[in-house]
């Protein structure tokens, strides 16, 4: 009887991560969706392609070599074994409290879990360099963000090791419970060296420094890529409990629902708000950037506020992401789908939050883990750019930035027949 109680609790939890997971992998549709929808038609390809093609990849580096730099071991030389049922019952029968892993299959999971949010954080990139970058230049990028940039950060956060030997994270405070600063603020970390390498889309700024809208193609599109989103963010914080199968973990994982919904509830109503003060009218593109702010804000610390307290920390994070896109706007800093805003500026928001719910958290071990990961992602980034600059170019040409990337870089275009007579 024991031993079934054991197995049913492994399969269960198992079972939770590896659904997260899936729900996690199901948000590379809503970037794809979102990015298609805010930049123009003859972009649209391109876009696609690029979502895609860094999902697999990620896929690839972090399975050759990430995964091993961020948590080490070599377990990935061997191949995915079967379970041995009886050693992992005795590892469970052992441990106090449970089983928290241990096996290759658990190790498996766990990797299909982290993977995904590797390939995340390289989706915010995407947005943030479309419509002038060259598709191969990006993706040589996402090789190394993904195989090296990415797990380095991790190692020193989520696998706990001390920031080149000099001091370690966990020791001085630092806390993100699903990545507001590990994931996405290193997303937007590696997004915004992008763009100032890139420089800003022709036409989008006059010769005085006025500011011209450049509207996105399809916003059904985006809102759909909004609600995948919203709907993916539920694994990526959910799954982030790392069990299910025991009363206490139950109620953590429904208490990190609730928050993730009532964050995205809140940013999405407070960046509505302040759309119609500023502009007199409801803006549909920072209502989606609002719901998403306030899942960002949330994602360093889903699980001990309480539900009005993750309404009011979303909230924030919507009023946030309104005034930095127009700030970022304005000082020419070109973001085509405001994922700097949304990831980068309210990530940081985010962990600077945590302390306010969690007594194991610190105002200076969350600011310094913000700028470890902001120093260390922004600047290798920024040099592996600018590598890739001097070599084969990151930029298209003006002409083909002006008749969409779409045919330059993928020979075919996503609405075909809008240009038929």
């Amino acid at each position: 009887m024991q031993d079934q109680i054991f197995q049913l609790q492994y399969a269960m939890d198992t079972f939770y991560f590896l659904v997260c997971g899936a729900l996690v992998m199901w948000m590379a549709a809503g970037f794809a969706m979102l990015e298609a929808g805010l930049v123009r038609s003859k972009n649209t390809t391109e876009i696609l392609t690029k979502n895609v093609a860094l999902f697999a990849i990620a896929c690839i580096m972090y399975f050759v070599c990430g995964y091993s730099i961020m948590y080490g071991g070599t377990w990935f030389l061997t191949g995915i074994q079967d379970v041995d049922t009886a050693a992992t019952l005795a590892d469970f029968a052992a441990r106090e409290g449970g089983f928290e892993g241990g096996s290759i299959y658990s190790t498996a999971s766990d990797f299909f879990f982290q993977v995904v949010f590797v390939a995340t954080a390289m989706s915010i990139v995407s947005g943030a360099v479309a419509e002038r970058m060259k598709l191969w230049s990006f993706l040589v990028f996402a090789v190394v963000m993904t195989g090296f940039i990415y797990p380095m950060e991790g190692s020193w956060t989520w696998g706990g090791n001390a920031v080149f030997g000099m001091y370690s994270l966990g020791d001085i405070g630092f806390s993100d419970f699903a990545g507001s600063g590990i994931v996405h603020l290193a997303g937007a970390a590696a997004a915004l060296a992008g763009v100032l390498v890139l420089g800003a889309r022709k036409g989008k700024y006059g010769p005085n420094g006025e500011v011209r809208a450049i509207p996105g193609a399809n916003l059904p599109l985006a809102t759909l890529g909004t609600f995948i989103l919203w709907l993916g963010w539920f694994g990526f914080n959910g799954g982030s409990v790392l069990k299910l199968g025991d009363i206490a973990s139950a109620n953590s994982v429904a208490m990190v629902f609730l928050n993730t919904n009532a964050a995205a509830a809140g940013g999405a109503v407070a960046a509505l708000l302040l759309g119609r003060i500023l502009f007199g009218k409801a803006d549909l593109t920072m209502l989606l950037n609002g719901a998403l702010a306030g899942l960002v804000a949330i994602t360093a610390e889903p699980s001990t506020p309480s539900a009005l307290g993750a309404t009011l920390i979303g909230a924030v994070g919507g009023l946030i992401v309104v005034v930095s896109i127009l700030t970022l706007d304005k000082l020419k800093i070109d973001d085509p789908v405001g994922a700097i805003s949304v990831h980068g500026v309210v990530g940081i928001w985010g962990l600077l939050a945590v302390p306010l719910t969690n007594d194991g958290a610190s105002f200076f071990g969350q600011i310094a883990g913000a700028l470890t990961i902001f120093v260390w992602v922004f600047f290798a980034s920024l040099i592996v750019w600018l590598i890739i600059k001097a070599i084969m170019g990151v930029r298209v040409s003006e002409e083909e930035e002006y008749e969409g990337v779409d045919l330059s870089e993928c020979g075919m275009e996503a609405y075909p027949e809008f240009n038929k007579s």
